[in-house]
């Protein structure tokens, strides 16, 4: 006789009874039916996707010319133009400045069109008047001591005299420009176009002969003044030496520390009489 071999104990041997009211395979459908679920999710997802993917892709690019997010350009030349180096272009004045031409029937307006001329602040004004030329200064000198006295060219010689006609005011005005010799000083013209200058020390209006000698000695830099308002004169090529009147005479004097010299070498430069 065959051997007696071991075997698993059955169910009903231990006093197990099955369920009946459990249908078999019920977890296996709840399985079924979950994963048939998720199927159905993930077609209706891919589905809306897929119909709403084409007009994503075909919309216009931006108008700047810049690529949309996400997509990689290739082969796209870059817009970005580098700046001309400084200096001279290389291209002459006509080529760079001659507007493009008009197109036939097109009607410009007045801010686009280069030939059109923009209008002045005076409209019934064809042509703008030039810019006038600056008015030229004419000055008198009056002393400081003696303020009903000018210098008047007299003979030749400057000095110092009470106003008189018409003649003697043109004589007692002058006209102030940049000094001769340096422009940061004055030089006096008369209106006959004679300049003073000093000659010996004393002040007389020559000709101009257009010597170095004669600019320096027409030239007279402004210095201040212990009296308020007045300056003294100084000559260019005699530094410390102030023109001053003596006994009515103008002349050029070397600089003194005394009441009356002071006095005599200060001047006022007020409106031309003439």
């Amino acid at each position: 006789m065959p051997e007696n071999q071991s075997r698993p104990p059955q169910p009903w041997e231990n006093g197990w009874v099955p369920d009946p009211s459990r249908a078999p395979g019920t977890r296996r459908l709840y399985l079924a039916g979950a994963l048939a679920a998720a199927t159905i999710v993930a077609c209706v997802a891919a589905i809306a996707w897929t119909d709403r993917a084409p007009e994503t892709l075909s919309a216009p690019p931006p108008s700047d010319g810049a690529t949309l997010p996400g997509l990689i350009s290739f082969g796209t030349p870059s817009q970005t133009e580098a700046a001309p180096p400084k200096g001279k272009s290389g291209l002459t004045t006509e080529e760079a400045t001659t507007p493009a031409p008009r197109q036939q029937g097109s009607t410009p307006s007045p801010a686009t069109d280069p030939t059109t001329k923009s209008p002045t602040s005076h409209p019934s004004s064809s042509n703008p008047k030039p810019d006038p030329k600056p008015a030229t200064t004419w000055r008198s000198v009056r002393s400081v001591n003696y303020p009903d006295r000018y210098w008047h060219v007299s003979g030749g010689y400057v000095k110092l005299d009470p106003l008189g006609g018409s003649e003697s005011r043109e004589d007692s005005t002058f006209k102030l420009v940049k000094g001769l010799a340096d422009s940061s000083c004055y030089s006096f013209a008369t209106a006959d176009g004679q300049y003073l200058r000093h000659r010996s020390f004393v002040l007389v209006a020559n000709r101009n002969d257009g010597s170095a000698q004669f600019r320096q000695d027409a030239t007279f830099c402004a210095r201040a003044s212990s009296i308020p308002g007045a300056i003294n004169l100084e000559s260019v090529n005699y530094p410390g030496r102030f023109l001053r009147h003596q006994n009515f005479q103008l002349k050029l004097d070397p600089y003194q520390y005394g009441d009356l010299y002071r006095q005599d070498s200060a001047f006022r430069l007020v409106d031309g009489l003439a």
